[in-house]
């Protein structure tokens, strides 16, 4: 392991409180200030930071060889896809009436 793989690492995990709290609409501090549209795009600079180096590092093939980090980035992926819907149909709709 060397540094470049601790990055990738590090920003990859990185990008999921980011994401979530942003969509989730928590507020957490970033590098671009206190709210979820700060959260949301720190979180998105991080996923691009990671999947760059990675891909810069090992290339398509190595990311078809690392099932670790292709497994995290299937998760990441999928919470960037779900993510406003899982908000919109369970945390809007549930939580909020309880409130």
């Amino acid at each position: 392991m060397n540094i470049i793989d601790f990055i990738i690492g590090l920003t990859l995990i990185n990008t999921i409180p980011h994401f979530v709290l942003g969509i989730w609409k928590g507020r957490m501090l970033s590098a671009f200030g206190f709210g979820n549209i700060a959260n949301i795009v720190y979180g998105i600079l991080n996923f691009i930071i990671s999947i760059s180096l990675f891909l810069y590092k090992y290339g398509m093939d190595g990311l078809m060889a690392n099932s670790m980090y292709l497994g995290a980035l299937f998760v990441l992926i999928s919470y960037f896809i779900v993510g406003k819907l899982c908000y919109t149909n369970f945390h809007k709709k549930h939580y909020e009436k309880t409130l």
